[in-house]
């Protein structure tokens, strides 16, 4: 993509062009989280950030565990100790 100039509008709005809503599959009405991070804004969907804290985690879990399947064991044992 390229940079796009735009201007912040009446109320802190801002036009997001048409080619970026696609990028992201934005459509009117959908949510969105904004980040400051590092002096700039990032703009993502929350099923972005579902994709993005699930491949952080997976870094950490082995191939074939369940991390449901234990924390379910772990407050079955905690309801019987």
């Amino acid at each position: 993509m390229i940079d796009v100039r735009t201007k912040l509008a009446e109320g802190g709005r801002i036009v997001i062009p048409v080619e970026y809503r696609q990028a992201l599959g934005l459509r009117v009405g959908d949510d969105i989280i904004l980040r400051l991070e590092d002096g700039e804004v990032r703009i993502f969907t929350p099923q972005q950030a579902i994709k993005r804290a699930q491949e952080l985690v997976k870094q950490f879990v082995a191939e074939g565990q369940s991390l449901s399947d234990e924390l379910l064991q772990e407050r079955k044992t905690e309801r019987e100790g």
